[in-house]
């Protein structure tokens, strides 16, 4: 078994970095949380430090000051660590995309496995990412 595919057949650490979002994906992540959704159960938990994390979860749209950051985020998390960016902002920068204080978009600041849609993307849209992350980590189509 490798490295990658041991990580996540325990449980998945995440830290969710937000990058100036307008936090209506924030708002659908914690949902996932919820009782209702309950991911807890399947080991996903958010951590309070990217260095404990095997998934940087990504919101918003990187500007200027976010951009150095979210490097710095991904040269300090554990290796290796699965990036999946959530939301219309981070997945393209939608209404952001000629904007002044968007140079870039978050895939061209760090490698990003997983792309969840939506604006903002539903709790299921999100579980169902996380899913396909696993199944690209263990090598299935």
């Amino acid at each position: 078994m490798s490295i990658k595919t041991n990580i996540l057949t325990k449980s998945i650490w995440a830290y969710h970095a937000a990058t100036s979002p307008c936090n209506n994906c924030d708002i659908e992540i914690l949902d996932v949380f919820t009782p209702r959704h309950d991911v807890e159960r399947f080991g996903i938990v958010l951590v309070g430090s990217v260095r404990h994390a095997d998934v940087l979860v990504v919101t918003g749209v990187p500007n200027f000051k976010t951009k150095e950051r979210l490097k710095k985020l991904y040269t300090q998390a554990a290796k290796p660590c699965f990036v999946v960016a959530i939301g219309g902002c981070a997945c393209g920068r939608i209404m952001f995309r000629d904007s002044y204080n968007s140079p870039c978009a978050v895939d061209e600041v760090v490698p990003v496995d997983v792309y969840i849609p939506g604006c903002p993307p539903k709790p299921e849209a999100i579980i169902a990412g996380i899913v396909k992350l696993i199944d690209k980590i263990k090598g299935k189509k």
